[in-house]
């Protein structure tokens, strides 16, 4: 039986892989790592299905190091000190390159299982590349954090999905030989999700009883058969149905909000994972509309991490609801967004010398913190002086929402700024 079309045309070398350049271009930090012989702890985080697990491959065979692996599914402290005792005899302390310990989902480690890897690590014994989906400074314990690099893996943009599925027509060695013409790719694309491995199992489906086909959208939607019902926690639909549940939440639809969360938690859905996003949505979308919304759904994370299941569904739904009935503003989301953007232009801007630190005679003499006006020494603790880079002065990173509370802070800043906040 052949192996499945992805594992068939799954990258040897970095010559061969797709995307992710800022890391494994020409000049990528992994290029370099790889190139020097030195390969730090690493952490891969990124969606499912953009190859966290074949670069690890590529680099463990581009660097010569034996390769380990071990998935946080199925695999307990045991299997983790089994393979470290493995690992050590292999290399380790007797040769300069250090065996590679792949372990896929490492977010789904315990604490106990992350705390038997530390030593391993910290002594050299093995070099640890986790992949996780989820954020790192949530998921993995401090202790083990620190000693690992954190790369983000983007997504697969159009280009880079289609290039796959012209590489698997190209080079497979059973598509190879079959005439496949990619006409209409939108619908592959969506239905896909920008997972590629689960574009290349539709496509392998689509064109494995024909010997000559054309991919057209209305081919997909006629062959493909999706499955809107089964919530399954690791892929495509975990990422679907929250993002439908922050939607909805976004959209101010309470009865929606709370159907997408009854889905996740019939689903099984970890609860923390839930009381994250509602977090990031009480700031991104709510804001300084209604502050207290972020203090709530604060709180919701902390409740549902003590009690759990099934009684952290309660909390989960106060808070949805909550939120989905809050006022909306996104003015600090597009404003640090217009910020960030204004560094990488600008790059690292002189600040200014009256708000320059002065903790010694000789910064004093520079005239660090000269002419600084101290606000609460004024008038409703508040005096007109520039706080931004000569280069930038006078640029409006906040535009406050249309809201009560944000309305109120837009007539504050005009009377107390004037026309530098003349929104």
């Amino acid at each position: 039986m052949s192996a499945p079309l992805a594992e068939r045309i799954r990258p040897k070398s970095l010559n061969d892989y797709i995307s992710q350049q800022h890391l494994i271009g020409k000049n990528g930090i992994l290029t370099n790592h790889i190139k020097q012989g030195i390969i730090p702890s690493l952490i891969f985080w990124g969606p499912p299905g953009i190859g966290k697990t074949t670069l690890a491959n590529i680099i463990a065979t581009e660097s010569k190091r034996p390769f380990y692996t071990l998935s946080a599914i199925s695999s307990g402290v045991k299997d983790v000190r089994e393979v470290i005792d493995k690992a050590k005899k292999s290399g380790g302390l007797f040769t300069q390159k250090n065996p590679i310990l792949f372990i896929d989902e490492i977010h789904r480690f315990s604490k106990s299982q992350q705390d038997s890897l530390l030593g391993a690590v910290e002594k050299g014994w093995v070099t640890l590349v986790g992949a996780t989906t989820e954020n790192p400074s949530f998921e993995v314990i401090p202790a083990l954090l620190s000693r690992c690099q954190v790369y983000i893996l983007n997504s697969f943009d159009k280009e880079d999905l289609i290039s796959l599925l012209n590489r698997a027509i190209e080079k497979d060695e059973i598509l190879s030989t079959k005439k496949i013409t990619l006409k209409e790719t939108d619908a592959l694309l969506q239905i896909s999700g920008g997972d590629a491995r689960k574009l290349l199992n539709i496509f392998e489906l689509l064109v494995s009883s024909e010997e000559e086909i054309e991919i057209t959208n209305k081919l997909v939607l006629e062959k493909v058969q999706k499955n809107t019902v089964r919530y399954d926690k690791t892929g495509e639909q975990h990422y679907d149905i929250i993002s439908a549940f922050i939607k909805s939440i976004r959209g101010s639809d309470p009865n929606a909000a709370v159907y997408w969360l009854a889905r996740m938690i019939e689903g099984g859905e970890d609860v923390k994972f839930i009381a994250r996003r509602l977090l990031i949505s009480a700031s991104e979308d709510i804001g300084n509309a209604n502050p207290t919304a972020l203090i709530l759904a604060n709180n919701t994370f902390q409740a549902v991490s003590v009690i759990g299941y099934p009684e952290s569904r309660i909390i989960l739904s106060q808070c949805a609801v909550y939120l989905a009935n809050s006022p909306k503003s996104n003015a600090s989301y597009m404003a640090i967004g217009k910020a960030q953007e204004l560094v990488r232009q600008t790059g690292d801007l002189s600040i200014p010398l009256h708000l320059r630190n002065a903790p010694t005679k000789l910064m004093k003499d520079l005239d660090y913190g000269k002419d600084y006006l101290y606000s609460h020494n004024y008038e409703n603790n508040f005096v007109n002086q520039e706080y931004l880079p000569d280069e930038i002065t006078g640029t409006k990173l906040y535009e406050p929402g249309n809201n009560a509370r944000e309305n109120n802070f837009r007539e504050t800043l005009k009377k107390r700024w004037d026309k530098k906040y003349n929104y």
